[in-house]
């Protein structure tokens, strides 16, 4: 006979999410299951979010120690030990791992179990000879590489965001699939570390952001000396020699006027695979559930229910992409899972960072997006340039851009530039509580911080009311009586 465990909450995955509903399920002392079938933290601790910006952080030293000539310093020419670049980036994982640990959360009164969890039916959860029969359960599995499907990559060597920071040699030549967040921020940092990069992408680099702003992105690393090619389809990846042979097709240079798509071939060292992820719901059985999804994922509701109204779906599983929606997610599972309060998922208010040199913060819809919806907008911007900390620390390059309805209610901010993805909360706020665009230009802010871009391109909203002559024969009036 197997044991049988009568949770309150089961939850399915330890990253972000659902450590997230674990950990205030039992701080409410509801009890809670906590399965995992591979490490405690999940993607954004062991492959994602940590160890990137760890080797972000070191990358951005590097580059650093090269440009310090403008404040009249001269330093020798860093040199780089790529072994001692990756146990930096092991260090930071090892000291934040003790937060996500099965020892941590049994402490607080979740029972942690570690294995592979399937359905059952509709009201169980089987992990090896166990069956868990709770009352909700929380899917929050994450995501993991999606692999294309490119003649020759499954036997040829590759990396992805899974291996990559296992690598202990900076490689001669890494060529990088995907020119979305994960590839770019990559290519980045391993140019720096003295690597050639080259950056393949079929569609546009970053095509999701505001494209004005993408650019400076995209100018920045081109600047730096990676290769972006955009608009190209790798047809066939092999070895050759002992580098790595990938071979694309141009299919953005060919019309009906011209020759084909030509075809060429770049020679590597590595190949690092950023094309995107999907959700990671092999094995889970849903099907014995009947829980409905696809291959992007688990089907939900506005209140994160699955067709299973026992079951909810959080974070990559369900379409959230990035661990911050996952943490919101939790939240609104908690609300209604112990409270019974409705709730309602929107992803109006969330923010996405690229964590490149500049960052790129956006939040709410771009520019492009905003015409497709509505007629009239006010499109605001105000540069780095303009801003005296951004003088006095050198980093001018960058700015911000803010879209409005006529009537001043904010619908987006995408800001590029240094600190962006710090810079950004504040837009976040007023998207998510409907302020508009004078709420922001009244907002005090210190001096000299870069926060002051924000107040300054929201106060620009209102220069043309400066002219306007019923306002000047206002003052005018008001003049006469001292």
């Amino acid at each position: 006979m197997p044991d049988i465990l009568t949770p309150d909450l089961c939850v399915i995955g330890a990253g972000s999410g659902g450590l997230s509903v674990a950990a205030a399920a039992a701080a409410f002392g509801v009890p809670v299951v906590l399965i995992e079938k591979g490490r405690m933290g999940g993607d954004c601790l062991n492959h994602g979010c940590v160890p990137s910006k760890a080797l972000l952080a070191a990358a951005r030293h590097a580059a650093e120690a090269k440009n310090v000539t403008a404040f009249g310093l001269t330093l020798p020419r860093p040199e780089i030990d790529f072994a001692k670049v990756h146990a930096h980036v092991h260090r930071v994982i090892a000291a934040i791992a003790p937060n996500d640990s099965k020892e941590r959360f049994g402490g607080l009164g979740v029972h942690v179990i570690e294995g592979a969890a399937r359905f059952k039916d509709a009201a169980t959860v089987v992990v090896g000879k166990l069956e868990i029969k709770a009352r909700r359960f929380v899917i929050a599995t994450g995501s993991r590489p999606a692999l294309p499907p490119i003649d020759g990559l499954a036997t040829t060597p590759h990396f992805t965001n899974e291996t990559i920071f296992e690598l202990k040699r900076a490689p001669q030549h890494l060529i990088v699939i995907g020119a979305g967040a994960v590839g770019l921020e990559l290519a980045q940092a391993f140019r720096r570390f003295g690597a050639e990069v080259t950056v393949l992408e079929a569609a546009t680099p970053l095509a999701n952001e505001e494209q004005e702003c993408a650019a400076v992105v995209l100018a920045r690393l081109r600047e730096e000396g990676v290769v972006i090619r955009a608009g190209v389809r790798v047809t066939r990846i092999g070895q050759k020699d002992g580098k790595i042979e990938v071979v694309v097709n141009d299919d953005g240079a060919a019309t009906e006027e011209t020759a084909p798509p030509s075809s060429a071939t770049i020679l590597g060292s590595d190949l690092l695979v950023a094309a995107g992820r999907r959700p990671s719901i092999e094995g889970l059985e849903l099907a014995a559930a009947r829980i409905k999804y696809t291959d992007r994922g688990i089907a939900i509701g506005k209140g994160l229910k699955s067709s299973n109204k026992r079951v909810y779906a959080i974070g990559d599983v369900a379409g959230g992409q990035f661990t911050h929606a996952a943490n919101y997610h939790a939240g609104l599972v908690i609300r209604n899972a112990l409270f019974r309060l409705p709730v309602r998922a929107s992803a109006a208010a969330l923010p996405r960072v690229t964590f490149t040199d500049p960052e790129l913060a956006q939040v709410g819809l771009t520019e492009a997006q905003a015409r497709a919806r509505f007629k009239a907008l006010r499109v605001l911007r105000w540069p780095y340039h303009e801003n005296d900390r951004a003088q006095a620390e050198r980093m001018t390059h960058g700015h911000i851009k803010v879209i409005t309805r006529s009537n001043g209610r904010i619908i987006g901010c995408s800001i590029v530039g240094a600190q962006a993805g710090e810079l950004i909360t504040p837009w976040t706020l007023a998207l998510a509580r409907g302020l508009t665009i004078r709420h922001m230009a009244g907002i005090v802010v210190p001096y000299p911080t870069l926060s002051e871009i924000s107040k300054r391109a929201a106060i620009s909203y209102f220069a043309p009311s400066l002219t306007h002559p019923r306002l000047r024969r206002l003052i005018a009036f008001l003049r006469r009586f001292g």
